[in-house]
């Protein structure tokens, strides 16, 4: 073998990657961590709906349970029904009673309708708001760090639970077709059907979660039941 070949010999031996396959094995590498990153994010995020739906579904039914033995409406004051064919009906009874200003003067079903238990509730339910969430004794629910240690708002106070709302809707529906709503004024006694408090009512509670970097809060789960 002469010289010339043997340098040859040398240099194939001796060369490495090109240009080319070194760019190659990068955009592969790449494409792999890329696609380990992307699976661990989706299993975060599903991990974390999986998180919010538990805990949306305990805090629809601790109001639930706050409301479980509640009358539909007011034993004493009831619905009236004023007016109505051939003009519109004016409801009363319907909502919270006078002097009815935290939930623990709730004392029926009806008094829930359009009321929220937010973290950023009021203490009165004069905007719909008052504070939340709440367990299934009316109490208002602390927020809890990782050490388990209950926080409060910087002034004595418990800080509520933060970025959630249980909003309640309180609806009159048909006796046989639960399915279908009637107006809160309904009153069938002039055809001989219910009276105006006959109707069964459904009650459902729409949980929202609304994180420090969301725009507006997320509809979580939604939790109904009919009283007969």
């Amino acid at each position: 073998m002469n010289s010339r070949i043997k340098r040859r010999v040398r240099h194939a031996r001796a060369r490495g990657f090109t240009l080319i396959e070194a760019a190659m094995a990068v955009i592969i590498i790449g494409v792999g961590v890329l696609a380990m990153v992307d699976a661990q994010q989706a299993f975060v995020r599903a991990n974390l709906w999986s998180s919010h739906a538990a805990s949306a579904t305990f805090l629809a039914n601790e109001i639930r349970e706050y409301t479980r033995l509640l009358p539909k409406h007011d034993p004493v004051e009831s619905l009236v029904i004023s007016g109505g064919a051939p003009g519109p009906a004016t409801l009363y009874g319907w909502g919270p009673n006078t002097g009815e200003v935290d939930v623990s003067d709730f004392d029926d079903l009806d008094d829930f309708d359009g009321i929220s238990f937010s973290f950023i509730g009021n203490p009165d339910h004069t905007d719909g708001d008052l504070p939340g969430p709440i367990d299934a004794f009316g109490n208002v629910i602390p927020e809890i760090n990782i050490a388990g240690d209950e926080l409060d708002d910087g002034n004595g106070a418990d800080l509520a639970m933060q970025g959630w709302t249980q909003s309640v809707i309180v609806e009159k529906v048909e006796p046989f077709d639960t399915a279908t709503v009637v107006p809160d004024w309904e009153d069938r006694t002039t055809s001989s059907g219910p009276a105006a408090h006959e109707f069964p009512v459904r009650v459902s509670v729409e949980v929202y979660y609304q994180g420090i970097n969301d725009i507006e809060a997320q509809l979580i789960t939604t939790v109904s039941w009919v009283v007969p």
